[in-house]
């Protein structure tokens, strides 16, 4: 799957979140990735920004990605 794909599925999901506010949007997101995508897009999504392509991802969905373990 696309980086670009990724990024857009991320932001979606932030924006189901984002109602909650940050202090639980953020947990919420990244349980939502470790529980419902497969390893391999987390994998993806995490090089992806660990190679400076966090342009694009809103800022509580980038805080997500970050404190999901690799």
């Amino acid at each position: 799957m696309s980086p670009d794909k990724l990024v857009y599925m991320a932001n979606q999901i932030g924006k189901f979140f984002a109602h909650q506010g940050e202090a639980k949007a953020v947990p919420a997101i990244a349980d939502h990735l470790a529980k419902f995508w497969d390893p391999r897009m987390r994998a993806a999504i995490q090089a992806h920004v660990a190679s400076g392509g966090d342009t694009g991802l809103d800022p509580m969905v980038l805080r997500a990605v970050e404190s999901l373990k690799p």
